[in-house]
């Protein structure tokens, strides 16, 4: 599989750009091609900045409310992602990198890849275990607690806010 990804990162993806630039190129000029493709790294890289700074004010709002940016975080690394897809030369990487940008699909991406990241981490496992009843002939923690895991919760005494 692994393989399978990369030899579609380096192989594949790099000559559909060139096959993509040639064919742009024999439509609208060699020149104007270059020009398009400068453009278009300029006009990445500052709206990569300009989504950058949203999503930074946006991670920092949400610390400062005493919430875990689960969202934002995953903003910032597609929209670096976004920004690395934009500066490099070709349409194609162009177009993913500009639905990496835009905050309408970069939301749904969002949604796609925290999906995937609970699946990795095995959330959907644990989710279920939480809606299973316990059976009637064994305690509600039997088979849930590995032993030196369970810690005590005080209650009484004031936690500090950070």
């Amino acid at each position: 599989m692994v393989l399978l990804a990369l030899l579609a990162i380096f192989i594949v993806v790099p000559i559909a750009e060139i096959y993509v630039i040639l064919k742009v190129g024999e439509a609208i000029g060699v020149a104007w091609t270059i020009v398009l493709l400068m453009a278009d790294a300029v006009l990445g890289s500052l709206l990569m900045r300009s989504q950058g700074r949203a999503v930074w004010r946006r991670f920092n709002d949400a610390v400062r409310a005493g919430r875990v940016p689960h969202s934002e975080v995953i903003d910032g690394v597609l929209v670096i992602f976004g920004g690395a897809f934009l500066i490099a030369p070709g349409f194609l990487t162009d177009v993913v990198g500009a639905l990496l940008l835009l905050p309408p699909s970069r939301a749904l991406v969002r949604r796609g890849m925290r999906r995937w990241i609970e699946r990795r981490a095995g959330l959907g496992v644990v989710r279920a275990m939480r809606r299973r009843p316990p059976d009637r002939g064994r305690p509600a923690t039997d088979g849930w607690d590995v032993e030196g895991t369970a810690t005590e919760v005080d209650r009484e005494t004031p936690r500090l806010r950070r």
